[in-house]
């Protein structure tokens, strides 16, 4: 029996730890695989280390931010697709383990496990485990987490191995929008999870299989500094409660019961601007909801 094949897309832009990804990629138990690295590097770094490795498909890319990220998603041709960030690491049983789950979950649209963040030097700083054992969630379960809890239990892009038919029933276009909100400058991946997971649900391996890294010293979007879109991702968590309430997957209680973490949210993140308009839209639906 042939095993389906696994493409791992890697929208690369930073080559500082760019090496150390790609051969956590190269060196995956699993044999089916293709990796394929999107590059838009301002530099040659990331395309010179690509050339040492001849099983990598290399293109490069003009794209940025995450129209990088969908390009190289969509542009997969395995049956799953594996994304990888650019200074994220796999553990080597990674594509694996999430491959065995989803084909013995055939309804599933993503596959995500347990991780931990590391520093610059790999070195261990917090090991992430969100819910107590392996198991399912349905769509419904998985949009309630993250907008009532106002929370992201999945991690980032690199913990994620997606059903490519999953991915092609959403529009790239509409694969960061919750409802009528767009969040691609800010909640981007809580989104897509949400997204993918709909109609089939998503399944949690409480297994480390990915390495996240974060560090003040680190460019990246996780840190403020370097993230000149960080206050959407403080607001978008406003939004998505508003859109959620209206695809009904939460009463008006419900609705009701959130507004003194929205407040805290707003009285902790108000320097940003766009926490405060989301505020206003925030308080603003929950008035006329009230009558």
């Amino acid at each position: 029996m042939s095993l389906p094949q696994v493409s791992i897309v890697i929208p690369a832009y930073k080559p500082a730890h760019f090496e150390q990804c790609l051969r956590s990629a190269i060196g995956q138990t699993y044999p089916n695989i293709d990796i394929s690295v999107s590059d838009n590097c301002p530099t040659d770094e990331i395309r010179a280390i690509c050339e040492r490795f001849p099983m990598v498909v290399y293109q490069r890319n003009v794209a940025i931010r995450e129209q990088n990220v969908l390009s190289a998603t969509y542009g997969a041709k395995g049956h799953y697709v594996k994304p990888l960030f650019d200074d994220d690491l796999l553990h080597p049983f990674c594509v694996e383990r999430m491959v065995q789950a989803a084909e013995a979950n055939p309804e599933i649209g993503l596959v995500f496990s347990a991780s931990t963040v590391i520093d610059i030097d790999n070195r261990r700083l917090q090991q992430r485990r969100p819910f107590e054992g392996t198991g399912k969630l349905s769509g419904r379960e998985l949009h309630r987490i993250v907008t009532i809890g106002m929370v992201n239990p999945v991690g980032e892009f690199s913990s994620i191995l997606i059903r490519r038919a999953t991915l092609w029933s959403i529009p790239p276009a509409r694969l960061f929008w919750f409802g009528d909100h767009d969040c691609s400058l800010g909640l981007a991946d809580a989104v897509a999870y949400c997204n993918l997971a709909a109609a089939g649900g998503a399944m949690y391996l409480d297994e480390e299989l990915t390495y996240f890294r974060r560090d003040p010293r680190l460019m990246s979007n996780s840190n403020a500094a370097s993230n000149s879109n960080i206050g959407y991702c403080y607001s978008d968590g406003m939004d998505m409660i508003i859109q959620v309430h209206k695809m009904g997957m939460i009463d008006t209680a419900e609705l009701l019961a959130t507004e003194e973490a929205v407040s805290k949210s707003a009285e902790r993140d108000g320097n940003f601007s766009q926490v405060r308009d989301a505020y206003v839209r925030y308080t603003d639906y929950v008035r006329r909801v009230r009558g």
